[in-house]
């Protein structure tokens, strides 16, 4: 009689503590789905000036990245700033190679990418895109000096050794230029400076903003703007905010992107390009 009773309290106690270890799964899984619908999380590059770029501290309203010592700044950043304002959720942000962007998206891993990219109709395929959050034109970085410096039109570069970005409408364009030596597609655009810089390269496609950027920070690079220039859409010089298919946030990102005037969108854009780091 004695063993019977001991057996049933045993059972008992397992029973309760079985369920008060099922309560405490349930309460964190809880709190962490709790505290993800608080943050809202963007995936770049950081090495994008002066759309984006890495720094040491938060100087210029700079943001910490997500498991780095390090900081994320520019202009993708201060629209990223509004966006997770007006959602009312913390921003979160995490360095990501170019490449990476799109499958971190559709993997969960991030809400949103918030890294200069335009909405064009071969993303569309995968992802979907809010309105613009900036529009630009392409031009070509060069050596000061040098003989593409005075260029006016696109095809004076026949013959020059010219790059782009991988997987962007910056290396497309280039088969524009009759007689160019296109060469391989780089990552990044510090790794296009230092190609420039080193002369392994005659110029590459950018957009304004890089191109005032980079002249910026470089003494020995100008930008070339033409008269008779590359032709290309609206979607492939505009920048949006890139999301999920069908993502419930497109509609409330699209209206706070319209109450952003376009006078404080260039302002934005002025301050990023004065603000970027010297050594970008």
């Amino acid at each position: 009689m004695k063993n019977k009773s001991f057996i049933l309290l045993t059972m008992f106690l397992s029973l309760i503590l079985l369920l008060a270890a099922c309560g405490t799964s349930n309460g964190e899984k809880t709190g962490s789905s709790s505290k993800e619908k608080e943050t809202f999380t963007i995936g770049l590059e950081a090495g994008y000036p002066p759309f984006n770029w890495t720094q040491m501290d938060d100087t210029n309203g700079g943001v910490k990245l997500k498991g780095s010592a390090e900081y994320a700044g520019g202009y993708d950043v201060e629209i990223a700033k509004k966006v997770a304002e007006g959602l009312g959720k913390e921003l979160v942000i995490v360095k990501t190679e170019w490449d990476g962007l799109v499958p971190a998206l559709t993997s969960g891993k991030i809400d949103a990418i918030m890294a200069g990219m335009s909405p064009t109709e071969e993303r569309k395929k995968t992802i979907d895109f809010s309105d613009n959050y900036y529009t630009s034109n392409f031009v070509m970085v060069v050596k000061k000096g040098g003989p593409y410096e005075g260029a006016t039109s696109i095809q004076d570069f026949s013959g020059a050794k010219v790059t782009g970005q991988l997987n962007t409408s910056h290396y497309g364009v280039i088969d524009q230029i009759k007689g160019v030596k296109k060469q391989t597609a780089m990552d990044n655009f510090p790794a296009m400076r230092v190609a420039l810089e080193s002369g392994k390269i005659d110029g590459y496609v950018s957009e304004r903003p890089e191109g005032i950027s980079a002249s910026s920070a470089n003494e020995n690079f100008v930008m070339v703007e033409f008269t008779d220039g590359f032709v290309a859409s609206e979607e492939e010089t505009a920048v949006a905010v890139g999301l999920t298919k069908d993502s419930e946030l497109t509609d409330k990102i699209n209206e706070i992107l319209a109450k952003i005037s376009e006078e404080e969108r260039q302002e934005i854009m002025d301050n990023a390009i004065k603000n970027q780091p010297a050594a970008e």
